[in-house]
């Protein structure tokens, strides 16, 4: 895993005056599960819908694979391997579980992962591959949204938030696939809120507090303390006089 994919230095996103991101770095190397953790408003799918091109940073750097890909299109990053699993699936309504599919393969690089393929991996898919994605429950629609993103054979997986409305069992379901998925050679960033799931499949973790990095690590080389520390702000609320206190 020494061979890095993608790099984010100094990345700094601003929604209008407010910053989401703030001096951002770190890397994903090829063949790692990279976790970033955060509380809800921590800027986590900011970060992720940027590297995806759906949002322009005010200034730092993004590169796949060497090459800077700060002002490429979003279609562009899809073409050189980098597909997004959205916050809340955004499926085609409109088309069925098969056609939803078609459209994550039609500019797919060659790869191992086909729409039979994804038949393998959801084996309840075939038999539900004509019906409409309204028809089918969250955890089902989760699934279609990853494998839309797995048929155009991306090098770099991005799952956003992916056990977000989803009940627990499912939620074990779809990180039980992120072995066998890394085992063809995809690495995966997870933007997830639920740190016990996105921990125990990292072989990093990154949390953000409020749009920085307040902790980083290998997880077994941290301890439950200092993630909550990072994740809830513990020893800054510690540090930070409240108003009337001390004065």
């Amino acid at each position: 895993m020494s061979e890095s994919l993608l790099e984010v230095r100094g990345l700094t996103i601003h929604h209008g005056q407010l910053c989401a991101i703030d001096d951002v770095s770190f890397s994903l190397n090829q063949g790692e599960v990279l976790t970033m953790i955060g509380a809800n408003g921590a800027g986590k799918s900011t970060l992720l819908r940027t590297i995806a091109g759906l949002h322009h940073p005010t200034s730092g750097a993004i590169e796949f694979q060497g090459v800077d890909i700060v002002k490429m299109q979003p279609n562009r990053r899809v073409g050189l391997g980098i597909s997004l699993v959205p916050e809340g699936r955004r499926l085609f309504s409109s088309m069925t579980l098969e056609e939803n599919l078609q459209v994550g393969a039609f500019h797919a690089k060659k790869g191992p992962f086909s729409i039979e393929r994804i038949y393998e991996l959801f084996d309840w898919m075939p038999q539900r591959r004509k019906q409409h994605v309204w028809q089918l429950s969250g955890g089902e629609q989760q699934a279609v949204a990853i494998g839309r993103a797995l048929v155009a054979n991306p090098k770099v997986l991005l799952l956003d938030e992916l056990s977000l409305g989803l009940a627990p069992i499912i939620v074990e379901r779809i990180y039980a696939l992120v072995p066998e998925i890394v085992a063809h050679g995809v690495s995966i960033l997870i933007v997830e809120q639920d740190v016990a799931q996105g921990v125990t499949v990292a072989n990093r973790v990154h949390c953000l507090l409020e749009g920085r990095t307040s902790l980083t690590g290998v997880p077994a080389d941290l301890t439950s303390e200092q993630i909550d520390h990072a994740y809830f702000g513990a020893e800054l609320a510690k540090a930070t006089p409240q108003p009337g206190v001390g004065e």
